[in-house]
């Protein structure tokens, strides 16, 4: 049995989307050895630092949220779709989507980009690849549960605040009750494309986002 850690590290200094309702992740050191002969911290981060999960409330006004979603729908048997070959800015047509999966739609989706080569550089924001909303729909109008992938979102970067059509991938997959799992790390280690996907998020009541441990068994 191999186990392979699909989480970023949560340090100080990690890249972040610089917005005021992303706040940088602090760590602050209060309990120290030999003082007060114990280590504790104080740890400042948001609801989507690092590798995170979307709740619906993320983008669904009134929609469900973290410390609600089942684990039976964030842990199980998922697919593992190998984009990386794709050249930067790509949209993912359903046709495209539909050819990788042989017409299956699995419960699970893990999107491979290898996109985490790309952090701590501008482009990690503004040129991955990512998926048309008609895939998207796709997805959900096949059962897909959860979508995860090594790329920051599943929209086109160039649809951020203030263009005309805000995250409307988002808004497909959490509107359907589809999580969404981002940030991922080390896709590329896996050495099947059918694993064991396990997501636990921090617990956080009417969360709308929560970083998450996942992790990837293969037997």
């Amino acid at each position: 049995m191999k186990i392979t850690d699909l989480s970023m590290v949560l340090e100080e200094g990690m890249q972040t989307f610089a917005t005021h309702w992303h706040p940088f992740f602090e760590s602050t050191q209060l309990g120290r050895h030999g003082i007060e002969n114990r280590e504790t911290r104080k740890i400042v981060l948001g609801t989507h630092t690092g590798t995170h999960i979307d709740a619906p409330r993320h983008f669904i006004s009134g929609g469900e949220t973290v410390e609600n979603i089942p684990l039976s729908q964030l842990n199980g048997q998922a697919k593992v779709v190998d984009f990386s070959s794709l050249p930067d800015k790509h949209e993912i047509t359903e046709d495209e989507l539909r050819t990788c999966l042989n017409d299956k739609c699995p419960d699970r989706l893990v999107a491979r980009f290898d996109w985490d080569l790309k952090l701590n550089t501008n482009e990690y924001y503004t040129d991955h690849a990512f998926f048309s909303e008609d895939a998207c729909q796709w997805l959900v109008d096949n059962g897909c549960k959860l979508i995860a992938l090594d790329t920051p979102q599943p929209d086109n970067p160039l649809n951020g605040r203030g263009a005309e059509k805000d995250a409307p991938n988002h808004k497909i997959l959490l509107g359907a009750g589809v999580v969404i799992v981002e940030y991922l790390v080390d896709i590329r280690s896996l050495q099947c494309d059918t694993i064991m996907l396990i997501v636990a998020p921090l617990k956080i009541k009417d969360g709308d986002g929560a970083p998450v441990r996942c992790f990837a068994i293969e037997e």
